[in-house]
């Protein structure tokens, strides 16, 4: 496969991008080299980046709206309070059955143009999954929420792998002395993720191997912030959405948001959803580059430019093309005649995406059916007609 006339990000020139099998060959200016391969999809204006990696997500907490209706001084707070105050909500949406709901949670952040997430709660069984779902973690909630998480963080099975864990998140002095109280019981030195880290001092972070930014799940909570600028002296920040219950589903709401705070510069920014991503959970993706996998987005770029405010104005709206180790998981009507032929359109169905049609793999019209039958009221942010399933039709 080959793609043809695309931006990268801060060049003036377009270049082509081979495929072969799951990797990419090689991206190679316009013109100087000719594919062997028939199957070319062409572009115009349009940016290339790599698979977005969604560094913490809940992936069967995605039917949700958001819940809470103040400011909280810490995650515990909020927890107690929803429980309370929307139980019959919460009861309603766990009455879909967690496969129907995971499922969405996948579909998602693809139709955002994520192609890799890091899943946080307990391991979620996924079928054929269109995108890198990684469990490869060990997942503790937090110090308050998760039962006996001592003895499982100084579990010597898992001393090798990863801790992910909830911590930091307030804006009390408990939040800050739950940091300490989580090091203090890292017996085994286990390396450690947290996630949110508002209450977060630089000289905690130097204990963690890596931290997870979800601006917009703390803004909606806390109204406050990770102080990101000083923790990324002393540990490598990823980029994370957290579910519905706290934000938006949009990733790309998320991030515009991260940029208005001027906490890291964008090259910085894009780079937690990409490259440093890949170096954190050990995967061969997050940069278009020879021999890594073939996890790559085409979008629709306003006024011929890719400047950094032309990567972050993107909206699913926009997205061209998804493709996931080299297989193209979701794609523009406008691509429908140049890629008709070369695959198989009738495992993809027709949907749409405020105004705009997209054919994205897998029966989304049926599962969001299912979905409905179960709870009527939930709100997801796609138009489908299970009546009108494939490329095919178009």
């Amino acid at each position: 496969m080959r793609l043809n006339n695309v931006m990268l990000i801060n060049e003036y020139d377009t270049v082509n991008i081979e495929i072969s099998g799951e990797k990419i060959i090689t991206s190679a200016k316009k013109n100087k080299s000719a594919s062997i391969d028939n199957f070319q999809i062409n572009f115009n204006e349009a940016i290339v980046f790599p698979g977005l990696i969604n560094s913490h997500d809940h992936l069967d907490f995605n039917c949700f709206s958001p819940l809470g209706q103040k400011i909280y001084t810490s995650y515990a707070e909020w927890g107690n309070h929803i429980h309370e105050t929307y139980k019959k909500n919460i009861e309603a949406v766990l009455k879909i059955p967690q496969p129907l709901r995971t499922n969405w949670g996948m579909y998602k952040n693809l139709l955002a143009g994520v192609t890799t997430v890091i899943n946080h709660g307990d391991r979620l069984k996924i079928e054929n999954p269109l995108i890198n779902i990684y469990q490869g973690t060990q997942n503790l909630h937090s110090v308050k929420f998760q039962k006996n998480w001592r003895w499982k963080l100084n579990n010597a099975l898992l001393k090798d792998r990863v801790c992910v864990i909830h911590t930091g998140e307030g804006t009390d002095k408990q939040s800050a002395a739950e940091i300490d109280e989580l090091l203090k019981w890292n017996l085994l030195n286990r390396k450690l993720v947290g996630v949110h880290a508002v209450a977060m001092d630089y000289r905690q972070a130097k204990k963690f191997s890596a931290l997870v930014w979800c601006p917009e799940s703390n803004q909606i909570l806390l109204d406050k912030h990770a102080d990101i600028t000083q923790l990324i002296k002393n540990a490598s920040i990823v980029f994370g959405t957290d579910s519905t219950l706290t934000g938006n589903w949009n990733i790309w709401h998320h991030l515009r948001l991260a940029r208005t705070l001027k906490k890291v510069k964008d090259d910085e920014l894009f780079r937690m959803i990409t490259s440093s991503a890949a170096r954190l959970w050990g995967m061969n993706n997050g940069e278009l580059e020879t021999g890594k996998d073939a996890d790559i987005v085409v979008a629709k770029t306003k006024n011929g430019r890719a400047a950094w405010n032309d990567l972050f104005s993107v909206n699913p709206s926009d997205i061209l093309l998804v493709l996931h180790k080299g297989k193209i998981r979701m794609f523009d009507e406008t691509l429908s005649s140049q890629i008709a032929s070369h695959i198989d359109v009738k495992c993809f169905s027709r949907i749409n995406i405020h105004g705009a049609t997209k054919f994205v793999e897998g029966n989304l019209p049926a599962l969001i059916n299912r979905i409905k039958q179960y709870n009527a009221d939930v709100i997801l942010p796609v138009d489908a007609n299970e009546t009108n399933k494939d490329a095919g039709n178009d």
